[in-house]
C-alpha cells in the first residue's frame, strides 16, 4: 500500500470518527455559550442514546427491518426521547443551581454523569450489547480505496445534522434568541424573551444531538457499553475547546480536527527519518492532547473562539 492510500484511508476514518465527536461537541458548546455551565453528563446522553436507539430497532425491527432505514426511524425516536431527558436534567439538577457557586454545578453535573453510567451498568451488568442492525458490508472502490455505505450515510447524516442546526440558530425566531440569551441574560429577559425556554430548547438540541451521535455508533459498530460516553464525551469536550468553547461552527470544526489528528496518529512513523519512533493506537490520545495543549498555547480561546474583548 502507498502513503497515498494509507493517507486517504486514514482520512476517511477520521471523517468518520470526527463526525462522532463534532455531533457530540456541538451539546457541550451550545449549553455553555447559553449557559455558561460545562455539561459534564453530555457524554453519558450520547451512550443512553445509544441503548435507546437500540431498543426502539430492537421492537421495530420486525416490521421495518434493520437496515439503514430501521436506524435512521430509531434514531429520530432516541433523539426526541433523550432531548426530553435532557430537558429534564436541565430542570431538574441544573436550574435550581445557576446562582450557586460554579463549583457547585460542576459537582452536580457530574454527579448527573455517574447517576447514568451506573445506572446503565446495573441494568447491563457491565456487558457489551449488541447493536443488533443489519447494515450490509457494501461500498464503492476509488483505486485502493473502499469506501462502504455505511461511512458515507453516517458522514451525510451527520453533516445535515450539523447544518440544520446551523441554520436553526442563524435563521429562526428560537436561534436568534438563543444568541440573545448567549450574550446577556437579564437583558434577554427585559427585551421579552422567555429565558427558561430558551434554555430548555438548547439542552434538547443538544440532547438529540447526542443521541443521534450514539445510535449512530452503536449502528455503526455493532455494540453499546455503558463506559462509551465517558471518553468520548473528554474528546468532544476537547473538540468544543479546540474550536473554540461557545462557538458552533467551532464545535464542528474542533470535532473534525481531532477525529483527524487520531485518525493520522496511528500511522505516524519515523523510523524513515532515522528516528526509531513509531505511534500505534495506543499513543494516538497522547498525540491529540498534546496538539490540544500547543493549539490552546497560542490561542488560548480556541480556533474560532472569541475573547471576551473581541465579543464587546
Amino acid at each position: 500500500m502507498t502513503i497515498f492510500d494509507i493517507f486517504t484511508n486514514q482520512l476517511l476514518n477520521g471523517i468518520v470518527l470526527g463526525s462522532f465527536y463534532a455531533l457530540v461537541a456541538l451539546g457541550y458548546t451550545m449549553v455553555f455559550g447559553v449557559v455558561k455551565l460545562l455539561n459534564f453528563a453530555h457524554g453519558e446522553l450520547y451512550m443512553v442514546g445509544g441503548f435507546a436507539g437500540f431498543l426502539v430497532l430492537s421492537f421495530l425491527a420486525p416490521f421495518i427491518g434493520a437496515g439503514w432505514f430501521g436506524v435512521a426511524v430509531s434514531m429520530v425516536f432516541a433523539m426526541i426521547a433523550i432531548g426530553f431527558l435532557g430537558v429534564v436534567i436541565e430542570r431538574v439538577a441544573y436550574a435550581p443551581m445557576l446562582s450557586a457557586p460554579r463549583l457547585s454545578i460542576l459537582i452536580t453535573a457530574l454527579a448527573v454523569s455517574l447517576v447514568l453510567q451506573n445506572g446503565m451498568l446495573a441494568l447491563t451488568k457491565g456487558q457489551y450489547v449488541p447493536f443488533g442492525s443489519a447494515l450490509g458490508f457494501g461500498g464503492i472502490n476509488l483505486g485502493k480505496l473502499f469506501i462502504s455505505y455505511n461511512q458515507m450515510i453516517l458522514v451525510t447524516v451527520a453533516a445535515l445534522l450539523m447544518l440544520a442546526l446551523e441554520m436553526f440558530v442563524s435563521r429562526t425566531q428560537y436561534g436568534r434568541a438563543m444568541r440573545a440569551v448567549a450574550v446577556d441574560k437579564d437583558m434577554s429577559r427585559l427585551m421579552g424573551i422567555n429565558v427558561n425556554a430558551v434554555i430548555a430548547v438548547t439542552f434538547f438540541l443538544g440532547s438529540a444531538l447526542a443521541a443521534a451521535a450514539g445510535t449512530m455508533a452503536g449502528a455503526f459498530y455493532g455494540s453499546l457499553w455503558y463506559f462509551m460516553g465517558f471518553l468520548i464525551g473528554l474528546k468532544a469536550f476537547t473538540a468544543a475547546v479546540i474550536g473554540g468553547i461557545g462557538s458552533i461552527p467551532g464545535a464542528m470544526l474542533g470535532g473534525l480536527i481531532l477525529g483527524l489528528l487520531e485518525s493520522f496518529a496511528t500511522q505516524l512513523d519515523l523510523r524513515g527519518m532515522g528516528i526509531p519512533f513509531k505511534v500505534g493506537s495506543e499513543w494516538k490520545d497522547v498525540f491529540s492532547f498534546s496538539v490540544l495543549i500547543l493549539i490552546l498555547v497560542f490561542k488560548p480561546t480556541g480556533l474560532l473562539g472569541k475573547s471576551e474583548q473581541e465579543r464587546m
